[in-house]
């Protein structure tokens, strides 16, 4: 791996093409080297985790507006929509926003934490949609997707958005347009054009996982993805864009990030070495916040404890910086608090989801959200127990460059009112790659089977499985065998729009 510092110049400076970062990210993008058996094998588990979520989520409402309205934009030539028989397709940049909110509504997909957060599993559509349109092979389907973790992953270890308040999509669309160039064998300097393009135009504020949170977290990434699919579109015509846009005097860095006299320090393979970074990158088995994974476990050791859970004083977590002020008491957002708070925000909220876990020792995507179960008079008295506090060391932990030590739990003390006390603390959760239970192809697997079942048919599950594990030799023109499709007259219909 090779270290980039990035910095800021004065105009005047005229900073050449090649010592520009989205030049250096467009170089690792265009270079050809093979993907390693076990990134494939990981790709394809992706594929697997991103489908299983997506069609789970296929009849909630979110994921049915947006399938609504890239249904409105048919191209014969197209993509296919999660859902949708594939014979009907869609424009490549309306399947990603359909498809990458389908994934990205039951938060319960991949994730990346470093000096940034992620789901780099929201790469996959917008590139699945292009390499549809453009009849790509499966090969070239799993070289765009390696890119796309590569350059996401790695900005995510560099560069923190989420302190100057700025969601992480703009990380996840230059990454997204530099798996697409990648996929299409696109020149570095059209890629270089396409990355500068995608995060010029997805800079948007954390406002979107604060508060009230609304359905906007899962149209979020997707969003992303369609401005990715478009910015490439427009510069393999010939057309550019701000430049430099990491480093110039009124860039991204200059004006949103940490200012003229920033440094950052990202990584990148050299020249020739492989794409690995998937390796890196986590998914959840629990449907909530990835912070919460762990706790979720935890929970459900500590309740085999206790036999009465009325006898609980106050429950107090012990946490990270970035669990205590985004999805802990920290934050300071009463909806946290609110048992009528939407799903978004419940699954942002580590007192809910503790209390939860703790009393039913299960945790399911649909039924541990649902309005009754929040509302539920002893889980709100229970809930309003718990508290969170920051400490240091679980926050250096949580920023740990040693995946040894990294972990994202926390150490939960419940204080009984006889005065006695139950201790406990997990750092990782059990599907975690260091966890109790790694999670392999098997359970990739058995979580597309539970999240799917009673929605599609047995016949369609066993195909897209069997179709999906062979996908290095899937040939040009036969992607489209990697949708999902629903028994026609199942999928829900939204209200109308302007199209």
């Amino acid at each position: 791996m090779i270290t980039h510092d990035i910095k800021v110049y004065p105009s005047k400076t005229a900073l050449a093409r090649e010592d520009q970062f989205a030049w250096k990210i467009a170089g690792v993008a265009a270079d050809k080297v093979a993907v390693p058996r076990d990134v494939t094998g990981m790709i394809i588990n992706r594929i697997i985790d991103n489908a299983s979520v997506a069609i789970a989520a296929i009849n909630r409402r979110p994921v049915t507006s947006a399938r609504d309205m890239a249904l409105g934009r048919p191209n014969k030539g197209g993509a296919t929509v999660f859902g949708v028989a594939p014979g009907k397709r869609v424009s490549p940049e309306w399947a990603a926003w359909a498809n990458g909110t389908a994934v990205r509504e039951l938060d319960m997909h991949d994730t990346f934490l470093a000096a940034d957060y992620s789901h780099p599993g929201d790469n996959i559509p917008p590139i699945l949609a292009v390499a549809q349109t453009l009849e790509k092979s499966g090969k070239d389907l799993i070289r765009g997707i390696a890119t796309g973790y590569e350059i996401h992953v790695n900005l995510v270890k560099g560069i923190c958005l989420h302190e100057h308040k700025i969601d992480h999509i703009a990380h996840l669309c230059p990454a997204q347009a530099a798996g697409i160039g990648t996929l299409l064998g696109l020149k570095q300097d059209v890629i270089y054009q396409a990355v500068q393009q995608a995060l010029h135009v997805s800079v948007t504020t954390r406002q979107s996982r604060k508060g009230e949170i609304s359905s906007w977290k899962a149209y979020a990434p997707a969003h992303a993805g369609k401005l990715a699919v478009e910015a490439v579109d427009r510069v393999m015509r010939g057309e550019g864009a701000p430049s430099p846009i990491y480093e110039g005097e009124d860039s991204v860095i200059a004006w949103i990030l940490n200012g003229p006299d920033a440094h950052y320090q990202v990584p990148l393979p050299a020249p020739g070495e492989a794409k690995r970074a998937i390796m890196d990158s986590y998914t959840k088995e629990h449907s909530a916040e990835y912070q919460s994974q762990a706790l979720i476990d935890l929970a459900f050791r500590m309740r085999e404890k206790i036999a009465d859970f009325d006898a609980i004083e106050k429950i107090v977590i012990h946490t990270s910086h970035h669990t205590h002020y985004v999805i802990g008491t920290g934050a300071n957002d009463p909806q946290k608090m609110d048992p009528k708070a939407s799903r978004e925000t419940l699954d942002h909220s580590i007192m809910y989801i503790f209390a939860v876990a703790l009393q039913d020792g299960v945790w399911h995507h649909v039924e541990s959200y649902a309005p009754k179960r929040a509302g539920r008079a002893d889980t709100v008295k229970l809930w309003h127990k718990i508290e969170t506090k920051e400490d240091p060391e679980w926050t250096r932990r949580y920023r740990a460059t040693d995946p040894n030590e990294l972990s994202f739990g926390g150490r939960v003390e419940i204080f009984m009112r006889d005065g006695t006390k139950l201790e406990d603390e997990m750092a990782v959760a059990n599907a975690h790659p260091l966890g109790a239970r790694p999670f392999g192809r098997d359970d990739y697997i058995r979580k597309f089977q539970i999240l799917t079942d009673g929605i599609i048919s047995t016949r369609e599950s066993n195909r897209f499985l069997e179709t999906v594990q062979d996908l290095a030799r899937l040939p040009a023109g036969e992607l489209h065998r990697l949708n999902v499709a629903l028994p026609a007259g199942t999928l829900a219909v939204g209200k109308p729009g302007i199209v």
